[in-house]
């Protein structure tokens, strides 16, 4: 059955939702939807109170190491963490308290899924700790994996081919799609029921979700086999959409 995934963005060491794809390495500010006054920590107990396991921590670029360790140090165990990962700093974040690591672009080399690199950094910790990102965006009828914060496109489809090479290095996926992500205009319907359809390892999706019934929707169009992440619509990160405490009645009722 489809359960509700939290989420803790992190942003120049803030908890932030911000729209997909407007961040940039040219110095310009993201468009943002919402700041919180509360630090990583605040966020990653009470995930923990309410017993939300395997939600995602996630750093946009620099200057959010302190505020990760933090969400870390909060729940030991309970939390995945992503943004910059690779095998020289793998190890030092799963003793910091992450239950399993999120890598995206270290994957990639000039646009190019690397299995070597998958190889190596599973071989390092266990593909049972890796969740591979393979967050997206469309174009001409298909989505191609974007890295480097969404801002690069890949050569990469997210495709049943591509999901099963990959599945044997890793023990979940993490799907954001990148063009409705903070944008609360509704979820990738196409996308959630393509997931559900060649994804080998439990996955997680997040983008445009911005209701309650996006919870029901996604476990209708994949079977309850992708979970769901709500972002900018959650009553919790400013938003008017989603009662947060909804969410976790929901994941109580699914057994999650």
């Amino acid at each position: 059955m489809t359960v509700f995934r939290p989420c803790i963005d992190l942003h120049e060491g803030q908890v932030k939702q911000i729209v997909g794809g407007s961040l940039r390495d040219d110095g310009s500010p993201p468009q943002t939807n919402f700041v919180s006054e509360r630090g990583a920590g605040f966020f990653a107990q009470r995930y923990r109170d309410d017993g939300l396991a395997g939600g995602h921590v996630i750093r946009l670029g620099p200057g959010n190491d302190d505020a990760a360790r933090e969400a870390l140090a909060t729940w030991p165990g309970g939390l995945q963490l992503g943004g910059g990962i690779q095998p020289d700093n793998a190890e030092e974040w799963l003793a910091a308290g992450a239950s399993k690591l999120i890598v995206t672009s270290w994957l990639f080399d000039a646009g190019r899924l690397s299995l070597e690199r998958a190889e190596a950094l599973a071989g390092r910790v266990g593909p049972e700790r890796l969740v591979v990102d393979l967050s997206c965006r469309r174009r001409a009828g298909a989505w191609w994996v974007a890295t480097d914060r969404w801002q690069t496109w890949t050569e990469t489809p997210v495709d049943g081919e591509t999901l099963a090479l990959l599945a044997e290095h890793c023990s979940e996926f993490l799907v954001h799609a990148a063009d409705v992500e903070g944008r609360q205009a509704g979820i990738d319907a196409e996308l959630v029921q393509r997931l559900g359809e060649i994804s080998p390892h439990p996955c997680t999706y997040a983008g445009g979700a911005r209701a309650l019934e996006d919870l029901e929707r996604v476990e209708a169009l994949s079977g309850g086999r992708v979970d769901l992440t709500f972002g900018s619509a959650l009553d919790l990160f400013g938003g008017t959409g989603v009662r947060y405490d909804d969410c976790v009645a929901w994941n109580r009722r699914a057994g999650g």
